[in-house]
């Protein structure tokens, strides 16, 4: 079983009378154990595509399925119980609750998720995160930030991290910092998706997959 799969995937969108692509026959598998990077120009779909991996949106056409379990086209309820026992999602914008501190926001990513993830002082210690565990999101660097969203996305031992960006508001020291988390962090057993621009996050990706127009290329 693959941790996650998505066949044929079609995703419309509509601006006045037109009828936009954003992804058009998109067929995906990602082993366990492995490292996909989907790169592509701005307006590509990437991003799109990680909403219908996370389970936040529906394809209008395809299925997806996380841990061997449909994900697309279930309620909202059943989509968000599977997000949060299989999926870690870490966005630009981090994905932190701004009322609570850094410790807080992976305790309560932990208590939703797998009860074999490691622990929130482990993964706080462990991302460098000590010093500003009580710290309010608002109050963080860059790279605060960044490392603290991974901590977020791990903190529930998803089989599925996705990955949006996700050193584009850090430093390039920062960058290679990250990046050297995500490959020792990655799920183990489980698969990691990026989205990037940055040639250099995509090298550390055992695949590398392109869309061009809504296509895989």
């Amino acid at each position: 079983m693959n941790p996650l799969e998505a066949y044929g995937i079609h995703r419309f969108y509509r601006r006045g009378d037109t009828e936009i692509a954003a992804l058009r026959d998109v067929s995906l598998t990602c082993a366990a154990g492995e490292t996909v990077a989907v790169t592509g120009p701005s307006g590509s779909g990437k991003s799109t595509l990680l909403h219908l991996l996370a389970g936040l949106d529906d394809p209008d056409g395809g299925r997806i399925d996380v841990a061997g379990q449909r994900l697309s086209h279930q309620s909202p309820s059943r989509a968000a119980r599977l997000r949060a026992a299989h999926i870690g999602v870490l966005t630009q914008s981090s994905g932190l609750l701004g009322h609570l501190s850094v410790q807080e926001n992976v305790r309560f990513a932990a208590s939703l998720g797998h009860a074999r993830g490691p622990a929130p002082a482990e993964l706080i210690d462990r991302l460098g995160l000590h010093a500003v565990r009580h710290s309010l999101p608002r109050t963080l660097s860059g790279g605060e930030t960044a490392r603290a969203g991974l901590a977020v996305a791990l903190a529930g031992a998803p089989d599925v991290l996705l990955a949006d960006e996700p050193t584009a508001e850090v430093s390039r020291d920062e960058e290679t910092t990250i990046l050297d988390l995500l490959t020792r962090w990655r799920p183990p057993g489980g698969t990691t998706v990026i989205v990037t621009h940055a040639a250099a996050v995509a090298e550390h990706a055992d695949r590398v997959l392109h869309l061009v127009d809504g296509r895989l290329t």
